[in-house]
């Protein structure tokens, strides 16, 4: 497929804008570009395509705005989904896949509508509940790898700035990207192909984050906030297909 001029373009538009997604509001770039590049390259290459890729844009966003992430809130979270990864493994075999994942596509999608249609959520002002939106993260990742919802939910019942949310989810996203992509390569998923791909998108990939973190900084908190919760529909709405 990679003799073909056409699918390499295709394949460097999709990186691009999964990145500029993921600059622009925290997350999200997996969710774009997983299923197109699977049906261009095929899910050999595209899942530790965009481990890899996943990796490099993390370092980026989060070494660019370390100051803005909120330390508290990222250990309580990567400590809490350590504990729940190995139950979500127990929930995969004791749990109908189709029957948890649509409670929680149903639950993300009714808490985004009211939050845009009547805001009126509580804030949540200690960082303690982190541990609890941890947990679920964990549980939720180590049963069917859809952990980032939960994380979503927190920050915005944070409160979190678009900056710190930004840059907060990254800092969440580090060390699980460090072990995918480690865990790629203990299974010599990184052929020729994916190694060319993953050269040929640095330089969109880092041109998409530097415009995705410049429109972060003029995105206004409320927008950004609808912008968050129409992007958490479309998680839900993914869930339940």
């Amino acid at each position: 497929m990679l003799d073909s001029p056409v699918i390499i373009i295709l394949v460097l538009l999709i990186i691009f804008s999964g990145t500029f997604i993921h600059s622009t509001v925290g997350f999200g770039s997996a969710l774009i570009e997983m299923p197109l590049l699977t049906l261009l390259v095929g899910v050999t290459q595209a899942t530790p395509l965009v481990g890899l890729l996943g990796l490099v844009m993390v370092m980026i966003i989060a070494g660019g705005s370390w100051r803005s992430i909120n330390f508290g809130d990222v250990w309580r979270l990567v400590v809490a989904s350590l504990v729940g990864i190995p139950c979500g493994l127990f929930l995969l075999k004791t749990a109908p896949e189709g029957l948890v994942k649509a409670m929680l596509g149903l639950l993300i999608i009714s808490f985004s509508l009211y939050n845009l249609t009547c805001p009126r959520l509580p804030t949540l002002r200690t960082d303690r509940w982190a541990f609890g939106f941890g947990f679920l993260a964990g549980l939720l990742s180590g049963a069917y790898n859809t952990g980032g919802p939960p994380v979503v939910l927190y920050g915005a019942l944070r409160r979190w700035s678009p900056t710190s949310f930004r840059a907060t989810m990254q800092g969440y996203f580090l060390p699980g990207s460090w072990l995918v992509v480690f865990g790629h390569g203990l299974a010599r998923l990184w052929s020729w192909e994916v190694v060319l791909l993953f050269g040929l998108s640095l330089l969109p990939m880092v041109a998409a984050v530097y415009l995705g973190g410049r429109l972060n900084r003029h995105i206004p908190t409320g927008r950004f906030d609808r912008l968050l919760y129409v992007l958490l529909i479309v998680l839900g709405v993914l869930l339940l297909i």
